[in-house]
Order: C-alpha cells, then sequence, then structure tokens
C-alpha cells in the first residue's frame, strides 16, 4: 500500500502536533508515546485509557486497515501535513503485527474504531541510524512528533486497495489542475516579459502563435514543411533573454536530429520547427511553459525562464 506507507514515512519523520511543549493530560506507553485517545460515545467523546500492555483487542484488527483521517503540525502548530484537506477523504492505514515499539505503527494499534487520538514522540527516538539526525525546524519547535488521527472503520485488504487507487487518481487530478493553473498564470507572466524584450529589440515582425510563442522568420526557405514524425536537421544557438548563451550546435559540429512532434524536444521546438520549411533561418520566442517549466535545465536555465532560439532547419529526412 504505497499511499499508506508514504504517509507512515511522513509521519515518521517530520510530524508534529498543536499541543506543542505541554504534556498535560496524557498518558504514556512503555515505549515512550504520550497519549490522549477519545471514544465517541453519543454525541460526546470520553477520553480512556489504555492498559500499560497495550489493547488487548488489536490481535484481532492485525492484517486489516483503519481509515481515518491524518494531520501533523510541528510543535509551534504549523501544518505539514493533513489529508482531510488536501484529499477531503479518510485514507487507508494498515493494522500490522508490532515488531518495533514507539512508532506510529503502535499508535494506530492502540485505536478502535471511531476513535480519536493525539499521540506526541519525541523526534530523537524517530531518528535512530546510522546517516539519520533531528531535522533542525523540529528541534526548534520543541523536538516533538506529534500525530493526529480521526478514525471511522475497519475494512479488509481489497478495499484498502480499492480505496488507495481512488486517491491516487484523485491526486494525480489535483495535480493536474494545480499544474494548469500554474501554467496558465505563468504564461501570462512570460508574455509580458517577451513583449518587452520585443519592444527593447526592436525585433519587428514577430508573430504569436495560439500557444504563446513567438516567432520570425529571418530568412524564408524554399523546400518543404516537415511532418511529425519526420527526423529534421537543425543548427541552432540557445540564449536566454539576457543573451547568456546556453547551448548551441556549433559545440558538436553538426545539426542537431530529431524526429519532429514526438516530445523528445521542449515543446516550443516541435511547435516552432514544424512552422519553417526546409532552408528557413528563423527566431523562437519560447515562453518557460514551453521550455523547461519550473524546473529549469541544470545550472544553465534558471526556472520559468522564457527562452530564445536562432534556429535553422538544414534537412527533412
Amino acid at each position: 500500500m504505497a499511499l499508506a506507507a508514504g504517509l507512515l514515512s511522513f509521519a515518521t519523520l517530520t510530524a508534529c502536533n498543536k499541543d506543542g511543549g505541554e504534556s498535560g493530560g496524557f498518558s504514556k506507553t512503555k515505549s515512550g508515546i504520550e497519549y490522549k485517545i477519545f471514544k465517541k460515545v453519543g454525541n460526546k467523546y470520553e477520553q480512556r485509557e489504555i492498559g500499560a500492555e497495550g489493547d488487548p483487542t488489536y490481535k484481532d484488527r492485525i492484517g486489516k486497515f483503519l481509515t481515518g483521517y491524518l494531520s501533523y503540525r510541528t510543535g509551534k502548530d504549523s501544518v505539514l501535513e493533513d489529508t482531510r484537506k488536501k484529499l477531503n477523504s479518510v485514507v487507508p492505514l494498515p493494522l500490522v503485527e508490532l515488531k518495533q515499539k514507539g512508532t506510529p505503527e503502535e499508535a494506530f494499534s492502540l485505536l478502535q474504531p471511531g476513535d480519536s487520538g493525539v499521540f506526541r514522540f519525541q523526534a530523537d527516538s524517530l531518528f535512530k541510524g546510522p546517516g539519520r539526525s533531528v531535522p533542525g525546524y523540529l528541534k526548534n519547535s520543541g523536538n516533538v512528533v506529534v500525530m493526529h488521527l480521526a478514525t471511522e472503520k475497519l475494512i479488509d485488504e481489497a478495499a484498502a486497495m480499492a480505496m488507495q487507487q481512488e486517491l491516487q487518481q484523485k491526486m494525480m487530478a489535483q495535480q493536474q489542475k494545480e499544474m494548469m493553473a500554474y501554467a496558465s498564470e505563468q504564461l501570462k507572466k512570460d508574455d509580458v516579459v517577451l513583449q518587452e524584450y520585443i519592444k527593447k529589440n526592436n525585433l519587428v515582425g514577430m508573430k504569436k502563435t495560439p500557444s504563446g510563442m513567438y516567432y520570425q522568420v529571418t530568412k524564408p526557405g524554399t523546400g518543404p514543411k516537415a511532418k511529425p514524425g519526420q527526423t529534421v536537421s537543425v543548427n541552432y544557438m540557445g540564449t536566454l533573454l539576457t543573451g547568456k548563451m546556453f547551448d548551441s550546435s556549433e559545440k558538436s559540429g553538426k545539426p542537431f536530429d530529431f524526429p519532429l512532434g514526438q516530445g523528445q524536444v521542449i515543446p516550443g521546438w516541435d511547435e516552432g520547427i514544424a512552422l519553417l520549411n526546409k532552408g528557413s533561418r528563423a527566431i523562437l520566442l519560447i515562453p518557460s511553459t514551453l521550455a523547461y517549466g519550473q524546473r529549469g535545465a541544470g545550472a544553465d536555465i534558471p526556472a520559468d525562464s522564457p527562452l530564445r532560439f536562432e534556429v535553422e532547419l538544414v534537412d527533412i529526412k
């Protein structure tokens, strides 16, 4: 269960809680976990205690999954993760045979369906082993890791797998939505920058494509245009808008070959080269959303950088 494992990992490495350094009212397990557990009785919640040996009914739940909402906070109440806000859904948590105490898995074992709990871990106890140390932001916020968990019900493995698949699809859809919103906003910013660059450099005759790329044919070619799937040979020089060159076909001493329209180059190249006849030379001004976007490219191309390319379509193979 990749999602549940990821949540466990996140809880183990980074979580904390709004109770911060206050420990009043908490009980403690033999392994050192401080906890408050509340059981719903009618419309109210009542705090309940767990015996020193843990919940004796847990053995009947091993192998199943407990659904619940998780949230993690620093000791200064900074939210690190909140599945309710992020997914608007409970997540499946595996109930396993405990091989190590003092872990989030042990905290899960103390809960019955319908319980709510707050669990405080000393950060030092969770960062044992070679090469592991407590992150500074945890040390500076109380050196504790606290997890909130509000549970709903037990489900079997098949139901948990179905839930995980649904959650993964939901997360992918949300990420796609966020990426599209970001790209739309960034394209507006890039367009302002590109228009200013065109005006400043007196690039008369630049044309704009629907995608937001600008281009100008500086030397028309007489040959055909390339079709998607055909291999094209291109001489080029790429620069930032500051004028700094980051790449050129002269470095290899020969044109660069690639299949057009197959996604093997940045989108601005697939679109821009397709506009040219064989033998043409052109300037392409490519917004960052059609170039290297948020990630940039190595040390030479920063994130969100519009680019300028001078290209020549040498051949179509």
